[in-house]
């Protein structure tokens, strides 16, 4: 389903995870439109299927994950984020959608990016100031805030840096996953599900 792992060591790895949703729709609110689900838009992977990719044979000795987790697969992101040999660390980003969606317990707004570390964090350190909180409008299915991305850089800006399941191509960035484009510049971003041309 996915082209083979790098043959190289990094230090920071950015991923977004295809959950695997079993189907569930999701709608934009009472009598509002059917957005679809995750499957509608790209194909999803069973926890198990993920923890059969050996991530942890790209790690470097000393790396950071950072690891968006949809809230109902919270417990699945950090049980795979061990599985591809990394220790659970904290919540990295929380983004604020700016807009809620309905929710079996309280409205949903939010989402989370964790980190795990392997060995150390990785050094040399960039920007020591990024902040938790990321507001950010949601756009098309499954984008994230470009924002973490540059945060992330930031932060570790001379380590060697791997966006996995990536949907496009950023400079300082290698990336990796069955939707990549086929280009050489960065190009603007591409949701899965759609060969960019």
């Amino acid at each position: 389903m996915f082209p083979p792992l790098p043959d190289k060591k990094y230090d920071i790895l950015y991923t977004d995870p295809p959950w695997d949703y079993k189907g569930q729709l999701q709608h934009t609110g009472k009598g509002g439109p059917q957005s679809g689900g995750a499957a509608r838009h790209y194909a999803t992977v069973t926890l198990a299927g993920l923890k059969q990719l050996q991530v942890a044979s790209i790690a470097a000795e000393n790396a950071l994950l950072f690891m968006w987790a949809t809230n109902p697969h919270l417990d699945q992101a950090i049980e795979l984020g061990k599985a591809w040999a990394f220790k659970w660390a904290t919540v990295a980003f929380v983004w604020d959608k700016m807009q809620t969606n309905p929710g079996y317990y309280t409205m949903s707004q939010c989402e989370l990016c964790l980190v795990f570390k392997r060995g150390r964090i990785p050094q040399p350190r960039g920007a020591r100031n990024i902040r938790q909180l990321v507001s950010s409008p949601r756009q098309l299915h499954s984008m994230k805030p470009l924002e973490v991305r540059e945060n992330i850089a930031a932060m570790f800006p001379t380590q060697k840096r791997i966006e996995l399941f990536a949907r496009d191509t950023v400079a300082g960035w290698e990336a990796w996953g069955n939707e990549v484009p086929p280009a050489i510049v960065p190009l603007a971003y591409a949701p899965r599900g759609i060969v960019a041309k």
